[in-house]
């Protein structure tokens, strides 16, 4: 793998904030488009013989919170691994800086993804309450269809694991691709002249005959 040469025309600054802005506005659209593609999922608030008010779910349509937060989970991951394949290519710019960007970058977009992703649900299906359900012992049955899961619980854990997974998918997708690289400077600018894993070019040839 030949060096970058010829010095970049966008500063490293410069590069490393494309990168956090493109992810982030990339993971805004990844949440519209989780919109369209999560699963609601349908139930029911009943009015019982006793008088009170009950919400069930028909069938298997509660296991769609666990589809819909894993689906979010896998297009975030998606996000990070292309981001990641795209931003190695910006050769000039390789580096541990362009490596915070990429996380950074990749944790915006997830923040964006759930952000944009919840208020687009929340606006399309029914909010659930259940002392406000029109059921009356003539008609005890009402329908709602509830908005997919953003996230896989309400706790801390639960929600940083949707948030920081990717980020960390990054962060492993651009070390591979680091470790890869035959050159101590992975091949960005400035170059490093004469060094390939950490053996200078012309040093003199190891032998093991003695010689």
């Amino acid at each position: 793998m030949t060096a970058a040469t010829v010095a970049p025309r966008t500063s490293r600054a410069r590069a490393a904030l494309i990168v956090v802005l493109a992810l982030t506005v990339a993971g805004a659209l990844i949440g519209a488009l989780w919109a369209w593609l999560a699963p609601p999922a349908r139930g029911v608030v009943a009015l019982t013989k006793s008088g009170i008010r009950v919400h069930a779910y028909l069938g298997a349509e509660a296991d769609h919170f666990f589809v819909a937060s894993f689906l979010m989970l896998g297009l975030l991951c998606v996000l990070a691994v292309v981001g990641s394949a795209a931003a190695w290519q910006w050769r000039a710019h390789r580096g541990p800086v362009l490596l915070i960007a990429l996380c950074l970058g990749v944790g915006g977009g997830a923040a964006a993804a759930t952000l944009v992703g919840s208020a687009v649900v929340g606006g399309r299906y029914d909010v659930i309450d259940l002392d406000g359900a029109p059921v009356t012992p003539e008609q005890r049955v009402h329908y709602v269809t509830e908005a997919p899961a953003v996230f896989f619980g309400q706790t801390p854990l639960q929600i940083a694991v949707t948030l920081l997974v990717p980020v960390a998918t990054a962060a492993l997708v651009y070390a591979v691709c680091a470790v890869a690289s035959p050159r101590d400077d992975l091949g960005g600018y400035p170059p490093v002249d004469g060094v390939v894993l950490g053996v200078p070019a012309d040093a003199a040839p190891v032998t093991t005959d003695g010689g």
